[in-house]
């Protein structure tokens, strides 16, 4: 089976796309480095290679978790499977 998102920390709450793109309804195909574990997940939207998925339902608010670390925050209601970019996530610092 070929790995179609990595998830770099069992904390993240996002995956990075590593195939060209994932599309609609795709059944996805996770591996978590942190472990050497695979979790799968269903895509809501397209989303290009190196862009990030909602690994689970993220709320206006909350916390981004990438690599184990804050990356920003969500600033639009974002469901499991949907693409995460600079259209639901903002940083932090400004």
């Amino acid at each position: 089976m070929t790995t179609d998102i990595i998830i770099h920390d069992k904390k993240d709450n996002v995956g990075v796309v590593v195939i060209e793109k994932i599309i609609p309804n795709q059944d996805c195909s996770c591996w978590i480095m942190e472990d050497d574990s695979t979790v799968n997940i269903q895509s809501l939207d397209e989303i290009p290679l190196g862009h990030k998925i909602a690994m689970t339902d993220l709320n206006e608010g909350d916390t981004v978790l990438k690599y184990g670390h804050d990356i920003g925050k969500v600033v639009k209601l974002t469901k499991k499977g949907e693409h995460v970019h600079v259209h639901n996530v903002k940083t932090k610092k400004w």
